[in-house]
């Protein structure tokens, strides 16, 4: 097709989710993206696992993508936050045994799964390898010329490319950036003793160190690992071979999941906070990363981005049904509304998070330590934290439910 309701730049986790969703309610896309198909479903391209929170998993599952990742997610049946390995940790559990507060899927998954998605809906046409060279968004609607030699046109452009967004940046919207002393390093471990689909986040003043449960495989029980170190550190972590690079492991995981073993490729991500001041301009919406940059404190990254895809694609379904031009103000600005605050609120706590547990000396971590026994006790306050993790507070779009519009 060379006309399409919307034209999507980025066919990343949320580009396509967004796609995909847009397909089951009978509305058009066309998705670009420059990275080769094979490149980034390769085993080896992306070493990252995501936690999908319950309420984008029940979008997911609503349009179809979840019965693609049969059997590889691992359910996160409780999540456990600590003061390195001081007492006092504090301890997340569903409202009713067999319930998930989330659930684990390797990044090459989920990945696999949403591009596969996106080549079976009916409503979308993918085209990977492809780059736009000239994009025009005037008041009558978008028109970009693509590397393939095309021309497309649609009422709204949508940018889904990421952190470094091109098309943000070419909009001139402004953002709020700034880099942690940290960097992010990433792998995946088999150990010796099962991790009972826990998740655990334990605060050092070097940065947080989670495990993350994945699915058991032929070779036993499996983690992933997300663990932050100060940048000036992060060289010389990853030059250590992969035996000492277990061992500094285990001993800040205090040992508590047997000897680790099996260790697969490493990466080594710098860590930084960006959110731009608008996500809407002239016929033009940002999504995920091209929106909001946060710290992986809180595993939430994605899922933030899942959140814009629910909310966008319930405003433009609804403006559709309406016969509004997709690429109208007022529905930008319903959008730009809705998200707002959510992505603001969300920022500003992983934020948050990252300074407070980045405090160093005992009286500082005494009085996190204090904190989190506090919380630990108010099952209140335990409750609006868990909804916020799950995606499950305020306005929530009905995709969030699991429900099609």
């Amino acid at each position: 097709m060379n006309r399409a309701d919307v034209l999507i730049l980025g066919g990343g986790l949320v580009g396509s989710a967004l796609g995909v969703a847009l397909s089951a309610h009978g509305l058009t896309s066309i998705i670009v993206d420059i990275a080769d198909k094979d490149t980034i479903l390769a085993a080896g391209f992306d070493g990252r696992a995501s936690a999908i929170a319950s309420a984008p998993y029940r979008m997911l599952s609503a349009i179809g993508v979840i019965e693609r990742l049969a059997g590889v997610g691992c359910p996160i049946e409780g999540i456990r936050v600590s003061d390195g390995l001081e007492p006092g940790a504090l301890d997340f559990a569903p409202d009713q045994p067999g319930d998930a507060l989330g659930t684990m899927f390797e990044n090459r998954h989920l990945r696999r799964a949403l591009l596969e998605s996106a080549e079976g809906a009916a409503h979308v046409d993918l085209r990977m390898s492809t780059r736009a060279t000239t994009i025009d968004r005037g008041p009558f609607g978008v028109t970009a010329t693509l590397s393939d030699g095309s021309t497309v046109h649609a009422p709204l452009l949508i940018a889904a490319e990421g952190r470094s967004s091109p098309t943000r940046e070419a909009a001139g919207l402004r953002v709020a950036r700034w880099t942690y002393d940290h960097a992010a390093m990433v792998s995946s471990f088999h150990h010796a003793e099962p991790h009972e689909n826990i998740a655990y986040e334990i605060f050092y003043p070097s940065g947080p160190f989670a495990l993350l449960p994945l699915v058991d495989d032929d070779d036993g029980h499996r983690s992933a690992i997300v663990w932050s170190v100060r940048a000036s550190d992060a060289p010389g972590m990853m030059k250590l071979g992969d035996r000492a690079w277990l061992h500094e492991a285990e001993k800040r995981m205090g040992g508590f999941l047997g000897p680790l073993s099996k260790l697969t490729r490493r990466q080594s991500y710098p860590l930084g906070f960006h959110h731009a001041a608008k996500i809407t301009g002239e016929r033009l919406a940002l999504v995920g990363d091209a929106a909001h940059g946060i710290h992986p404190i809180a595993g939430q990254g994605v899922n933030v981005g899942f959140r814009d895809v629910a909310t966008l694609v319930e405003v433009l379904v609804e403006g559709k049904r309406s016969g509004m031009d997709l690429g109208d103000a007022q529905l930008l600005a319903r959008y730009e509304r809705w998200r707002s605050l959510d992505t603001f609120m969300v920022a500003a706590a992983t934020d948050g998070l990252t300074r407070l547990f980045g405090v160093p000396g005992k009286t500082a971590s005494a009085v996190r330590r204090f904190g989190l026994s506090a919380v630990q006790r108010m099952p209140a306050l335990k409750d609006r934290f868990m909804a916020e993790a799950r995606g499950e507070s305020g306005q929530v779009p009905k995709l969030l439910s699991g429900l099609l519009i």
